[in-house]
């Protein structure tokens, strides 16, 4: 798509100094900040309420001839000095209409005047006395205006929308209609437009720019949309109030961008918005289209012209390398105690439905046993019940190596719980005798398998003996990519962390190593941290090392956990996915790396349905869920056929894949 690639479209906010009413001197300035804008390959540029003539010209807007006539030819000038530049300008101006004032809004493209929207309500309380000099739009009697020498649809029910590219599709609400109880902007994302822009003039107090932060951020969010927020600024009379010129830009409830107030030479931000991912948001959300029924009244299109994305096509947005886990520590520290709350509040209703006052898990000496572990003291510890009464069982087999034994049996002593070692060998061998597996055989899907499932029944069979709920440990990304053995460690009678995606569970056991717990406790958690993840199914290496690491084999989880994202919470196809990709990993991953993990994901994330479709309870813990039961629905045959050639087709000709047989469909952990 020429103007939104991915659904990128590039948006500024800006405040260019404001001399008030003086017209020519602000589109002077105004035509500054265009030329900068341009520079930055800005697409849609939103300039403050009644940028022309500052907002605060009072009883100087009865002026018609004089200031609402300069403002009009001024308009002009700034029509034809941007007539070469596709670039979308919204810039506020007072408008006279059949005896009328209005506080309006023209937007512009190519040194046309598309259309001007008036605003709705005029706050007529303590500061305000907007309603002595303008009109609302509900007393417009015509539907078209005449301004700079050109024809114009006149109205608060306009959308400028990209025939081509639905997801370019513009609004424009002013200042006070985003504080009312029923914003328009409500009911122009519900008419399809995906990039609400409001100009403004919202006087500065103390706590005011947090809650109009806020309000944005929350609009955004309630609308699906993008909403781009410019604020006029310190230049603007001082009689009374001042003005600060808070810029902000949010999309679905995150804000991407946001000004330093009080600049005295003013200021412009700019980011990507996102206009196909909030598309996939209003379809996965079946109220939203339910709100069209909300509406009264038609909406007018007017055509824009294709607006060409910078080339070369660099997103200037922020992308999380780490989607799941937030970058900010305040944050981080509030996602990971809620996290826990959150498994913990499941895990404590199961056992009390269940009227049972055990558990049993295993203890691996991993990352995710060890947050199983966490998660079941802090239930108990809720319940009131012992820690004695968590029976954490590890259970060595061929692979496993004396360090993760050794987290094993400290967790269970620096947590006090109880431990019981069962050593699955014997067992195991029986088995491959009973089934007559080669016992030379140590490298087979079989021989790992075999161990995973002999795991399960042992844990199974201590819940029915001890009168406990078995509790498994697997995360979100294993399920993902079906890094788990079907009627093994696939099964359990509650998983806490079927939620929880690898990027999140290391970070979890990282927050409660360095914020929960000290000491000996803190010292296993930080080894555990050190342990590189391993099924451990195949005998050790040399020195009793870890010989089969997860990462080298399906790929790293931190590219796994960024394609989950992509995939479910964005609605992402594999080219966009790869586009996203490349840039958040740039410098870490080239391209070739990122497609070949890629191809890896989609087609486990395929083969490995079967496996989800059964999977036990457990709770969602975020956005992000594959429960066969809520948030993911997919048939198990499902074919992968026009994502892998989707990805195929946007990279170079390579050779195949080295270990391509584990893109196979087998039950095993390496399948």
């Amino acid at each position: 798509m020429a103007t939104a690639p991915y659904g990128f479209l590039r948006v500024a906010a800006a405040c260019p100094p404001v001399t008030v009413a003086d017209p020519q001197r602000n589109v002077d300035q105004i035509l500054r900040f265009v030329r900068k804008a341009h520079g930055l390959g800005v697409q849609v540029l939103l300039l403050p309420e009644l940028a022309l003539t500052g907002y605060t010209a009072g009883d100087l807007f009865f002026s018609l001839e004089t200031l609402v006539g300069g403002a009009e030819r001024e308009l002009g000038r700034l029509m034809r000095d941007t007539a070469r530049t596709p670039m979308v300008i919204v810039a506020g101006m007072p408008v006279a209409l059949e005896g009328r004032l209005f506080n309006a809004a023209a937007v512009i493209q190519s040194g046309r005047l598309l259309g001007v929207v008036p605003k709705t309500y005029l706050p007529g309380y303590k500061e305000y006395y907007e309603e002595r000099w303008f009109s609302s739009s509900r007393e417009a009697v015509g539907d078209e205006v005449r301004l700079a020498g050109a024809a114009a649809p006149f109205g608060c029910r306009l959308l400028f929308a990209l025939e081509e590219e639905p997801g370019v599709s513009l609004a424009v609400e002013i200042c006070e209609d985003l504080w009312a109880p029923v914003p328009p902007s409500s009911l122009h994302a519900v008419a399809g437009a995906t990039v609400l822009l409001c100009p403004s003039a919202s006087n500065d107090l103390v706590g005011k720019a947090a809650y109009r932060r806020d309000l944005v951020k929350v609009q955004s969010g309630r609308a699906l949309a993008a909403y781009v927020y410019a604020n006029t600024g310190v230049h603007e009379s001082t009689t009374d109030v001042v003005f600060g010129g808070h810029l902000v830009i949010a999309e679905n409830a995150t804000v991407l961008a946001e000004s330093e107030r009080f600049r005295r030479d003013g200021e412009l931000v700019v980011t990507d918005v996102d206009t196909e991912r909030l598309l996939v948001e209003r379809v996965r959300q079946t109220s939203f289209a339910e709100s069209v029924h909300a509406l009264s009244g038609g909406y007018r299109k007017v055509a824009l012209d294709p607006i060409p994305a910078p080339s070369p096509h660099r997103l200037i947005r922020e992308l999380e390398r780490h989607p799941f886990v937030p970058a900010d520590p305040a944050t981080l520290d509030e996602r990971c105690q809620e996290v826990f709350s959150i498994q913990t509040a499941g895990l404590a209703q199961r056992l009390e439905h269940t009227r049972l006052r055990r558990v049993t898990l295993g203890l691996s000496g991993g990352l995710d046993s060890t947050l199983a572990l966490l998660v079941a003291a802090r239930t108990f510890d809720l319940l009131g019940l012992p820690r004695p009464g968590i029976l954490a069982v590890t259970m060595p087999g061929f692979g496993t190596t004396p360090h993760t034994l050794d987290n094993a049996r400290q967790l269970a002593a620096t947590m006090g719980v109880e431990l019981r070692e069962v050593d699955i060998k014997a067992a195991c061998r029986q088995h491959i005798q009973d089934i007559g597996l080669d016992p030379s055989d140590t490298q087979s899907v079989t021989f790992q398998n075999l161990q995973a499932r002999e795991r399960t029944q042992v844990l199974m069979d201590l819940a029915n003996k001890e009168g406990a709920l078995q509790v498994g440990t697997g995360d979100l990304s294993e399920l993902a990519l079906g890094w788990t053995t079907f009627a093994g460690d696939h099964i359990s009678m509650y998983n806490v962390n079927t939620g929880v995606p690898k990027t999140l569970v290391r970070e979890l056991v990282r927050w409660v190593a360095e914020h929960e717990t000290t000491g000996p406790e803190a010292k296993v958690l930080r080894s555990v941290l050190d342990t590189p993840v391993s099924p451990e199914l195949l005998p050790p290496g040399e020195g009793g090392a870890i010989s089969q690491r997860t990462e080298e084999i399906v790929g790293p989880y931190e590219l796994h956990d960024f394609f989950l994202f992509c995939l479910l919470r964005l609605g992402a196809g594999p080219a966009k996915t790869l586009f996203l990709a490349e840039h958040a990993f740039r410098g870490h991953y080239d391209a070739a790396t990122i497609r070949r993990w890629l191809r890896v994901f989609v087609t486990r994330f395929f083969d490995q349905q079967f496996k989800r479709s059964m999977s036990p309870d457990g709770p969602k813990v975020g956005s992000v869920s594959l429960s066969p039961r809520g948030d993911w629905r997919m048939p198990s045959d499902a074919s992968a056929a026009a994502w892998l050639a989707e990805i195929d087709a946007t990279a170079p000709a390579s050779k195949p894949v080295k270990g391509r047989r584990t893109l196979s469909r087998s039950t095993s952990r390496k399948g």
